[in-house]
């Protein structure tokens, strides 16, 4: 028994992936506080203080707070991430990307390459428009860039090398950790950065109790307001609908094998997070737009698109229900899975096999998308609303908190399946395979 008990320590790969991540997120934090070259950083990070309940609370969470310090990471992972989305959804609406998604390999590595470049285009504009707006800008007098010349090149274009070179290096970083780490590395990227505010919002809430600044009962129900809020979210993200499947019978007579059963999971948010990543991403851009533009209304749209204003809201939500069945409808084909079913003999019990089991499984998968929007509506506006009227010193949303249980459970998963994987190849060490030959 000694001999075939398998060794449930660590395994040396895993190890080897899990010190690997840890130490590309080490570099990218590292690369947080690097500043960008002829920008006033106290004046900077004194100005994001100011507006941290807005739009740019938001950007800042996804950037690890590299924007409030106007670091060469200032643009964050947001540009591969809005670019990668973008993409998903043209796989579904361009013939030639569908074609190349069905291709296998080269395919995918033809749509890697796209959204690489597409990452680059979209870091030049977003580079250039926050240029552009950091000097024309000041905090109570002071301006916030130091040196708007940099011999023959002008801050503007320094900048937008400098920002560009910084989304390719994390998208390079987040690629790298895919590879060869644990988990997905643009999601770990994103919870690393807001994972690193984390203890100075809980110093910041410890401080305001300690002054009197806010009630003791009102910091413990916040609290406690969270930790449901993460039960909630574990409990949805895990949860599932099993439709029940049954396979034909094979044999005549005595010999007949029983019908297995088994079922078919759907996930209660089957899109996860990307609608409310997507959505904050669209709702940006009026703030990207306003600096191309001095139009009275465009900057009057750009200061009611807050996270607590009622239009940002209700085209939020409009938003999230609407890349809830769009993305659904992209990765999930009930047309297919009954075809599946069909082939290999699996029915539902009391549907017809076929168009009637697409239809009941759609309808199925349709209620549940519902639920799911209900849910990523609720979670993403309910904590920013609560965080605005209780005045809390630094921001929280929900889609920050739907990033951080997400990808800890999608790692958590990854980490499982290597353990796994390691017992299963320890047990089939200490165990000999008996040869099947005919002896004569």
């Amino acid at each position: 028994m000694a001999a075939t008990t398998p060794n449930l320590s660590i395994p040396t790969e895993l190890k080897r992936r899990i010190i690997f991540t840890l130490a590309m997120l080490a570099v990218y934090r590292i690369g947080v506080a690097v500043p960008t070259p002829g920008v006033d950083g106290s004046a900077v990070m004194q100005f994001f203080q100011n507006q941290s309940s807005g739009l740019f609370g938001l950007f800042n969470t996804f950037t690890g707070g590299a924007l409030e310090r106007f670091s060469v990471f200032a643009l964050g992972i947001m540009p591969y991430i809005s670019a990668s989305i973008i993409f998903q959804l043209l796989q579904a609406s361009i013939p030639y990307f569908e074609q190349l998604k069905k291709e296998g390999q080269s395919g995918q590595k033809k749509l890697t390459q796209y959204t690489r470049y597409a990452t680059v285009l979209l870091s030049i504009v977003q580079g250039y428009a926050m240029a552009t707006w950091l000097g024309s800008s000041n905090s109570e007098g002071r301006p916030l860039v130091t040196t708007p010349w940099f011999g023959p090149l002008p801050f503007e274009l320094v900048t937008i090398m400098t920002l560009t070179a910084g989304a390719c290096f994390i998208m390079w970083l987040g690629e790298q950790i895919t590879e060869r780490g644990v988990g997905n590395g643009a999601s770990l990227i994103i919870f690393a950065g807001i994972a690193a505010a984390i203890p100075s919002g809980a110093m910041s809430m410890w401080h305001m109790v300690m002054k009197g600044d806010m009630n003791f009962l009102l910091a413990l129900v916040i609290i406690a307001g969270m930790v449901l809020s993460v039960a909630a979210i574990v409990f949805i993200e895990t949860g599932q609908r099993r439709i029940q499947v049954q396979y034909s019978q094979r044999g005549q007579g005595k010999q007949a094998m029983q019908a297995p059963s088994s079922h078919l999971p759907l996930k209660i948010n089957f899109a996860n997070v990307i609608p409310p990543i997507f959505a904050s991403s669209l709702l940006m851009f009026p703030a990207t737009i306003a600096q191309f533009t001095d139009a009275a209304w465009v900057m009057q749209l750009q200061q009611s698109f807050t996270p607590t204003g009622s239009l940002y809201n209700v085209i939020f939500i409009s938003l999230v229900v609407f890349f809830c069945f769009f993305y659904t409808e992209i990765v999930f084909n009930p047309t297919d899975v009954a075809d599946n079913l069909k082939k290999y003999g699996g029915f539902v019990p009391g549907v017809r096999a076929g168009k009637s089991t697409a239809d009941y499984i759609k309808r199925v998968l349709d209620r549940l998308t519902v639920t799911g929007a209900i849910y990523l509506s609720l979670i993403c506006i309910v904590p920013t609303l609560l965080v605005q009227e209780l005045g809390l010193p630094f921001y929280f949303s929900g889609t920050s908190l739907l990033i951080l249980v997400g990808v800890a459970l999608d790692t958590s998963q990854q980490i499982q399946s290597h353990m796994l994987t390691a017992k299963y190849d320890g047990v089939m060490k200490g165990m000999k395979v008996r040869s099947r030959r005919v002896q004569y």
